[in-house]
């Protein structure tokens, strides 16, 4: 009977020390703990791991070698189910760290990160992935602790790890998470390497990661910024991307920031961009929705007006999508809040209507508020020029250039510019001209052909000949295909009598425009003052048949 009873006691004794083997903690923290398999781009599989989850939303972390090159993944859970990574949350190829978010139907189990690092001496357990039915873990002490990046730990441990184990969790003996396991370049060293897990946990994407290297090599998509501000800056560098990709960086932001407007204005342009009534239909719910869940209502309204002036610019046409609503919403901004900016958009959609008397007072108003500037006198100016006032807009035009100081820069060159046709159409033709040559000091250089031929037309009305034909000959020299500048060039040649240039020039033009009438009328005349009657008369015949209403005066005056 004793013996039987050792026997009994031997037993518990033995199922005690089992217990005290595997920690109550491991089941749990096991859940946690995934199979990860990337693919290349011919859906190939590229690499095999481990990683673990850090967040209930399903984000984990694992090490960045496995992601490298990698166009997707997907992982494994511990009850064998399989879920597709949807998008990369940061990464570090220094400490080989990713941060990634699982696509899950519901909450995951995560580990619990430790609080304070483990100190020289202390015991560690290896959790590595397994099967529903496995327990097993790893044993062994911290050897050592440096400190990285200023802030996070790096423990040098006397335990035995393979490649398996890479990017498993190494625990305090509470089932805290300290770190995880790293590559180690010795398979059959006793010592092994773990980085802190906050290290991983904490990865981020800012405004700027869109230029990441290391990011750019997983070919998988992007999450966004945690901060709003950088995450408003990272999608607007994002809009490159393919659209499914761009539309799936749009719906983060909606997640992430619900009470903000910007991601449900931001969708709405994506499907304007898209057309078609199913994706207007999408749009308009989208603006109503932002106006509906900002928390920034004026600045909500602010930029739905903003968005419909724009869409009526566009021609786009459907359901409420009209000033008429644009204004309603720009005044319910400034009920809110009488920002001058919302003036300015207030005054605009006045003129986009054709109301110039409230459009002016809108940028008056302005014009008289911290606001002022450039852009807002000049608003003022063209309205006041399509009231008919063309004094006052010139005066108004005045006061913009001034706006730039004394010394003009390339700034002022638009304004300039602006001027100068205002005063053409006041007739005011030197001063216009003075204002062009301004505008070429401005644009160092880099003036159009354009605007060569403007000035050219300005030239010729006060009778600055030279000067238009250089600049009629220098407009052709960089378009010489645009016919229109060509047609200007033999008018000039012919009316100066140089008729050996208006021939060639003609003809030219003729090979770039055979059925243009003034070339054939003009290389006719020029011909027939070269002694060349018989070619010239072909050719104002021609002219004739295109419909040239002078050319027959100049056969009857001319080819007798």
């Amino acid at each position: 009977m004793k013996r039987f009873l050792y026997l009994i006691l031997a037993l518990l004794t033995s199922w005690t020390t089992v217990s005290a083997q595997t920690p109550k903690w491991v089941g749990k923290a096991r859940k946690a703990i995934i199979s990860i398999v990337t693919y290349d781009k011919d859906n190939k599989i590229m690499n095999t791991g481990n990683g673990f989850f850090v967040k209930t939303d399903g984000t984990a972390v694992a090490d960045y070698s496995l992601f490298e090159g990698a166009q997707r993944a997907v992982i494994i859970n511990s009850d064998g189910k399989e879920f597709p990574v949807d998008c990369i949350l940061g990464a570090n190829s220094m400490y080989d760290l990713v941060k990634f978010r699982v696509q899950t139907d519901k909450e995951v189990d995560a580990v619990t990160l430790a609080k304070t690092p483990a100190a020289v001496g202390s015991t560690v357990f290896l959790l590595p992935y397994a099967s529903q039915k496995e327990n097993t873990l790893g044993r062994g002490t911290v050897d050592a602790v440096t400190q990285v990046e200023s802030k996070y730990s790096y423990y040098t441990l006397h335990l035995q790890t393979g490649d398996k184990s890479v990017s498993c969790p190494i625990t305090n003996t509470e089932g805290e998470v300290l770190g995880m396991i790293q590559k180690s370049a010795d398979s059959q060293s006793a010592d092994s390497y773990a980085v802190d897990a906050a290290f991983a946990a904490e990865l981020s994407l800012n405004a700027l990661s869109r230029m990441d290297y290391a990011l750019n090599n997983i070919g998988i998509r992007k999450g966004l910024p945690e901060k709003q501000d950088e995450a408003q800056v990272y999608l607007m560098m994002s809009s490159s991307l393919p659209a499914d990709d761009y539309l799936a960086l749009i719906n983060d932001y909606i997640r992430q920031f619900p009470a903000s407007h910007e991601g449900y204005l931001r969708r709405a342009t994506f499907y304007l961009d898209r057309k078609g009534e199913d994706n207007y239909k999408r749009a308009d719910e989208d603006i109503r929705q932002a106006l509906e869940v900002s928390e920034q209502k004026d600045d909500a309204y602010y930029s739905a007006a903003k968005m419909l002036l724009q869409i009526v610019a566009n021609g786009i046409t459907y359901s409420e999508w009209t000033l008429d609503k644009a204004l309603q919403y720009i005044e319910e901004a400034i009920k809110l809040n009488p920002m001058p900016l919302y003036v300015q958009t207030q005054g605009d959609i006045y003129f986009g209507k054709q109301d110039y008397e409230h459009a002016y007072a809108c940028y008056d108003r302005v014009n008289h508020s911290e606001l002022r500037s450039a852009e807002s006198l000049f608003s003022a100016a063209r309205t006041k020029q399509l009231m008919g006032s063309q004094d006052e807009a010139l005066a108004l035009m005045d006061s913009t250039v001034a706006f730039f100081g004394d010394l003009l820069t390339e700034k002022a060159a638009p304004y300039v510019f602006q001027r100068a046709q205002m005063k053409v159409e006041a007739g005011k033709f030197r001063e216009a001209v003075a204002d062009y040559n301004e505008y070429e000091k401005l644009v160092l250089g880099k003036a159009s052909a354009e605007f060569f031929y403007v000035r050219e037309q300005a030239e010729m009305q006060c009778r600055l000949y030279q000067q238009a034909l250089d600049d009629i000959e220098k407009a052709v020299e960089m378009d010489p295909k645009q016919v229109l500048y060509v047609v200007e060039q033999v008018a000039l040649y012919t009316r100066f009598s140089q008729f050996d240039k208006a021939v060639e020039a003609a003809r030219k033009g003729i090979a770039l425009a055979p059925d243009n009438a003034d070339l054939y009328r003009m290389l006719g005349f020029g011909q027939i003052q070269l002694k060349q009657k018989e070619e010239g008369k072909k050719n104002l015949l021609k002219a004739k048949e295109l419909g040239d209403p002078n050319a027959q005066t100049l056969l009857d005056k001319y080819a007798k």
